[in-house]
């Protein structure tokens, strides 16, 4: 077909522009990449205009609107020459196919890509996920409220005891001391050779022997709170696996009237049998009890416990042989009839004067005369010869000399004093009035109106044996029962322990005096 004014064929590019008026503009970034590319169809671009502006040159001029309209298409096909707006010449039809096969292979592209995503996530491991949580998922971890959980405790892991080891359950042996002042009860396990474990424990003043001394009976409110304090006693005992069980009574159920009256009123309300012991055997068991405080150096030792109601005192002498029960090395022993509640009793113990105390070290005095001990037994080199205190009295003054906030028996059991400290304490103590006394937490309201009295009983002692030093035993009676028991048994025997190991023995003894 000819064109009417110029009668030349029209270029190509006229047909292409007007389908590309029809279609959908390209994208910009699809236009970039074929900026600047050329192609064959430039080169006939550039021909066909050469040729039609050869053309033009001769035609008439037209109007002014014609003139302008065909400046403009020429200005348009110069841009088409320098490379802007070139596309490859492809019928429209075709065009159109590879329009949209491009948009499929860009979703299959998308697919791919995003499975490959998948597959990459797939791969990690489970732990790793673990620690790496989803962005949105930590997120909400983050604003949800945690509650505060306390730090975990360190565990110590230690040597298992004998005792303790698995496969040998060590037998449980129980000791129970009801005295003229005090109700005490131990329950322990044996563990290495000569010692054993405290697994409980019970102590209370009761003042048994109150007015003991001026009627010789004990009285109702003295019976009712010893009561009180043995039924806690007997459901201790019942929570217990005892293997045995010794329960004894001293000074107050041996001297009252109605001693044994009071010991079956305990029998049937506690279901607990107590023993009255004599005055030796409670001398034996305090020096069984304090064995481990006996110096190795030592060749002679007198042990004195100083109780409610009597005060046991033993000469020990030692020779090369030293047995494992010290107890065989008393030599001589002594019960005084004289306590600390009988003695404040006599003389009073609330307001002591420096005369009443010498009057109450006096009459001790007098007692101790009686004790028929030759001299040369304990006639040793100073260095070889101590005293050993058991008692209310030694422990507190010990607690005092170490001014201790509060008594600490880990301090005070096995304490050394000398014998100017000892007299220095005595000297402190007889200088406090009663409401002083009272506010020491080491004597407190309930031993303020005896221990002066104690006092008195240990200077009769001193004098009697003088010693360069003293030791101080918080232990006494309880201690010596499960020495005892524990050595009749055998429990520290070579070989012992295997035997328990494999099965316990097979014909275990029968307890005494266990609660029924």
């Amino acid at each position: 077909m000819n064109d009417p004014d110029s009668g030349v064929k029209p270029p190509v590019s006229g047909a292409r522009d007007a389908g590309d008026a029809g279609r959908p503009k390209r994208s910009r970034r699809r236009k970039g990449k074929q900026k600047g590319a050329t192609s064959p169809s430039a080169a006939s671009l550039s021909a066909g205009q050469a040729a039609g502006s050869s053309g033009s040159a001769e035609r008439p001029k037209a109007t002014d609107g014609g003139d302008t309209a065909r400046r403009n298409k020429r200005r348009r096909r110069g841009k088409a020459a320098g490379g802007e707006n070139v596309r490859p010449l492809v019928p429209v039809g075709q065009r159109e196919a590879s329009g949209e096969d491009q948009r499929q292979a860009e979703g299959r592209r998308s697919r791919r890509k995003h499975r490959g995503k998948k597959a990459a996530a797939r791969t990690v491991p489970v732990a790793a996920e673990a620690a790496v949580p989803h962005p949105a998922t930590a997120q909400a971890v983050e604003t949800r409220p945690v509650p505060h959980a306390p730090e975990p405790r360190r565990e110590v892991h230690s040597a298992p005891r004998p005792a303790e080891r698995e496969g040998y359950d060590a037998p449980l042996y129980a000791a129970l001391d009801l005295g003229t002042n005090n109700c005490r009860l131990l329950i322990a396990q044996p563990t290495r050779p000569g010692q054993f474990r405290v697994v409980d424990a019970f102590s209370r003043i009761v003042r048994l022997g109150e007015g003991l001394a001026a009627s010789g009976r004990l009285s109702d409110e003295a019976m009712d709170r010893s009561v009180e304090a043995l039924k806690i006693c007997a459901a201790k005992l019942k929570n217990r696996n005892i293997r045995r069980a010794r329960l004894i009574a001293t000074e107050a159920c041996r001297a009252a009237i109605n001693g044994e009256a009071f010991l079956e009123r305990v029998r049937q309300e506690t279901g607990l049998d107590l023993e009255i012991i004599n005055r030796e055997t409670e001398a034996r068991l305090a020096v069984s009890g304090c064995s481990s405080l006996v110096g190795r150096e030592a060749k002679s030792v007198v042990l004195f416990d100083i109780g409610g109601g009597s005060s046991e005192i033993a000469v020990i002498r030692i020779g090369e042989n030293r047995s494992s029960r010290l107890a065989n090395h008393i030599t001589h022993w002594t019960s005084l009839p004289v306590g600390v509640v009988t003695l404040s009793e006599r003389h009073g113990g609330r307001d002591v004067t420096p005369e009443s105390f010498a009057g109450m070290v006096s009459e001790v005095e007098a007692m101790l005369a009686n004790f028929d001990c030759p001299g040369d037994v304990v006639r040793v080199a100073p260095e070889d010869f101590h005293l050993i205190g058991t008692s209310g009295t030694v422990t507190t003054l010990a607690g005092v000399h170490l001014d201790l906030p509060r008594y600490d028996r880990r301090r005070v059991d096995g304490v050394w004093l000398s014998d100017d400290e000892v007299t220095a304490m005595q000297a402190r103590l007889l200088s406090w009035d009663f409401s002083a006394r009272a506010a020491n937490p080491c004597i407190g309201p309930d031993r303020a109106d005896l221990v002066l009295a104690g006092c008195a009983i240990l200077e009769a002692i001193r004098k009697r044996w003088p010693s360069r030093r003293m030791r101080v035993a918080d232990r006494g009676l309880r201690e010596g029962l499960l020495t005892d028991m524990m050595a009749d048994d055998g429990v520290w025997r070579r070989g012992r322990h295997r035997r328990n190991h494999r099965g316990g023995p097979r014909n275990p003894a029968k307890p005494e005096g266990q609660a029924s």
